[in-house]
């Protein structure tokens, strides 16, 4: 069972190898994908099969510790019960569908491999999703996944609407990573060594003692619901979803329609027992979904495109999935999710047929066959709206058009701000914040050497330094070295303020700056070699288009951002962690500050990718 269950988590990676590898000619791709796929499904039903010979009893599997320190502890841990069974029989069907589907639709594609790449790299980031034993591994697949998204939407790279979406989608996936990141952390310090996935529904069999503080319970519970809203696209995210349908019409079944935008719910799956502890938090949980629910019914009446309304529609039943959760109705939201991903799926595919049979009509007719038009004879059903007076049904129409300016609102709540503090640094003179800095420091040591303070209050202007680094990163556009280094900057503060907290985490300071520095270098020896035409300083979507111009560097610059983000090819990645880990054990505020530096480094750090990689070639020899 062990080995089948390996096999489902290694088969997309092997996908991804081979393609690389010797996928040279598109027929080759196919063969490939072909095989993997297949396997893949023999893989799974073999699983699920040896799991039911068991009576379906919860399965946990460790295959290594990746890193173990005193009490902190990393394991490479699976498990699977009836939520992730479901689940990965959903992942092989559509994800089975999608390659054969795109196996002729893609035909002649200039970016066929790196479709097939990307979309086996979205598979294996799910399985471990899926198949998680703990939040940590949870996490390491949602950043896998949250990538091939994000290299998906911005597929068609010479337009600049995609890659445009593409930021925000991933802007969205990172602040809400925010709410993992400090679940994650807390999760730790409540439970401790019963942090496992399968140990968290016996530490809340008995109500007396409870396992942790009600508020504790509360904290935790709104950081999950984040995390979750931002993946689904739930409120006050709905906004995204539709924009991410910029990619290939495939990526959007398999992603945004079928099994991306049902991370969210599988994630309140998961951590059910936390949650739903308390009736509070059932009912803000209750709140999101029907709120999310009326908007987004409601915006899906305006959409003039099919994958708008398919994606609001998807929104509007995942908004149902989360208020059944807050009901308690498990089993009933598996069956919703199975249901509700093979319709979105099956609406998405064949959406460009549907265009085109109305187009056909439409000339053979001489006439258009929308609804709204006399000479159709289609007539729509009569809604509740019609009931209404008409100021409450222009009213309704406007705020349904606007989509409810929830990206308004969420943009002047957090990207504004960010970006206007950072203006307002990059404005400063160097000598000023320097000086202020040395003042502050010079006073803290005369204290320290009084002995009024102790050396862990060095920490805090540390910390102020690095959220100043971050968001002076935040809000460069165009000077991408200026950003690399402030990101760098950044991670390289953070170190030293938990080292001031905590001494004896030398080792694993060390091991964090082991990820960073090699891909803060690598990152600009890249950039060092680009050309600087004054001309993108003047424009607004100063693409450069290198992965066209220049794809060794462009795929250099790639793996450097990743490391710089603490993905998990990375030893940040796990570093990461362990900065969280031991800043929390003296001050949570340093902590929250560093997971969120760490957000906001990351957004800079893709802005950067995606105006040096994108775009077309011709744009820049114009600009010559």
């Amino acid at each position: 069972m062990n080995l089948l269950l390996l096999s489902c988590e290694l088969l997309p990676l092997l996908g991804i190898v081979l393609i690389t590898l010797f996928g040279r000619k598109e027929k080759t791709i196919a063969t490939i994908s072909f095989w993997i796929t297949h396997a893949m499904g023999l893989s799974i039903f073999g699983l699920l099969a040896v799991w039911a010979s068991t009576g379906f009893a919860a399965h946990e599997f460790e295959l290594f510790s990746l890193y173990k320190q005193g009490s902190y502890h990393f394991p490479v841990l699976f498990f699977l019960d009836r939520v992730s069974a479901v689940y990965l029989f959903a992942v092989w069907v559509i994800f089975s569908v999608i390659v054969r589907y795109c196996r002729n639709y893609l035909y002649r594609e200039p970016g066929y491999k790196r479709f097939f790449i990307t979309i086996f790299g979205f598979a294996f980031g799910l399985n471990i999703v899926v198949m998680s034993g703990s939040i940590d591994m949870l996490f390491a697949g949602w950043e896998i996944v949250g990538i091939s998204s994000f290299l998906l939407i911005a597929f068609y790279r010479h337009r600049v609407q995609p890659v445009r979406n593409a930021l925000r989608a991933y802007t969205v996936y990172r602040f809400c990573d925010i709410g993992l990141l400090l679940g994650a952390l807390l999760n730790h310090q409540m439970f401790h060594e019963s942090d496992h996935f399968s140990n968290l529904t016996v530490l809340f069999e008995h109500t007396a003692p409870q396992p942790a503080s009600y508020l504790g319970l509360l904290v935790m519970s709104l950081m999950i619901f984040i995390a979750a809203a931002g993946k689904s696209a739930q409120f006050p995210f709905c906004f995204w979803l539709p924009r991410a349908m910029e990619g290939p019409t495939p990526s959007s079944a398999i992603f945004y329609g079928a099994l991306s935008v049902h991370l969210g719910v599988f994630l309140l799956l998961r951590t059910m027992p936390i949650w739903s502890y308390h009736i509070l938090m059932r009912s803000i949980l209750f709140l999101i979904g029907f709120t999310t629910l009326i908007i987004a019914s409601l915006a899906e009446k305006t959409q003039s495109n099919i994958k708008g309304q398919v994606a609001y529609a998807s929104i509007a039943q995942v908004g149902f999935m989360f208020m059944e959760l807050a009901l308690g109705l498990e089993t009933l939201v598996l069956v919703h999710f199975l249901g509700n991903a093979f319709l979105r799926c099956y609406q998405l595919l064949v959406s460009p047929s549907i265009v085109a049979h109305a187009l056909r009509m439409e000339g053979a007719i001489d006439t258009n066959v929308a609804p709204t038009n006399p000479a159709s004879k289609i007539r729509l059903p009569v809604s509740i709206r019609d009931s209404f007076p008409e100021v409450l049904q222009n009213t309704l129409y406007v705020f349904a058009l606007q989509e409810g300016n929830l990206e308004l609102w969420v943009r002047s709540l957090l990207w504004s701000p960010l970006k206007r503090y950072g203006a307002q640094i990059n404005a400063s003179k160097l000598w000023q914040l320097l000086l202020t800095g040395g003042v502050l420091i010079g006073s803290l040591l005369i204290l320290n050497q009084g002995g009024f303070v102790s050396a862990s209050v060095f920490a805090f202007p540390l910390a102020g330094a690095m959220v100043l680094a971050s968001l002076s990163a935040f809000s460069q556009k165009h000077n991408f070295i200026g950003t690399w280094n402030a990101v760098a900057l950044s991670f390289a503060l953070a170190g030293a303020a938990v080292w001031f907290l905590q001494p004896q985490a030398s080792e694993e300071i060390i091991f964090f700056a082991s990820g960073i520095i090699p891909s803060w270098l690598l990152g600009i020896t890249v950039l060092l070699k680009l050309p600087k035409p004054e001309t993108f300083k003047d424009t607004p979507f100063a693409y450069r288009a290198m992965a066209e111009t220049n794809p060794l560097l462009a795929l250099l610059l790639f793996f450097s951002f990743l490391g710089l983000i603490c993905f998990p090819i990375s030893p940040a990645f796990i570093g990461e962690d362990l900065l969280l880990y031991y800043a929390s054990k003296e001050y949570t505020v340093i902590a929250a500050l560093i997971a969120a530096c760490f957000v906001i480094n990351g957004i800079a750090a893709a802005r950067v990718y995606l105006r040096l990689c994108m775009g077309r070639p011709a744009d820049f020899v114009r600009g010559q």
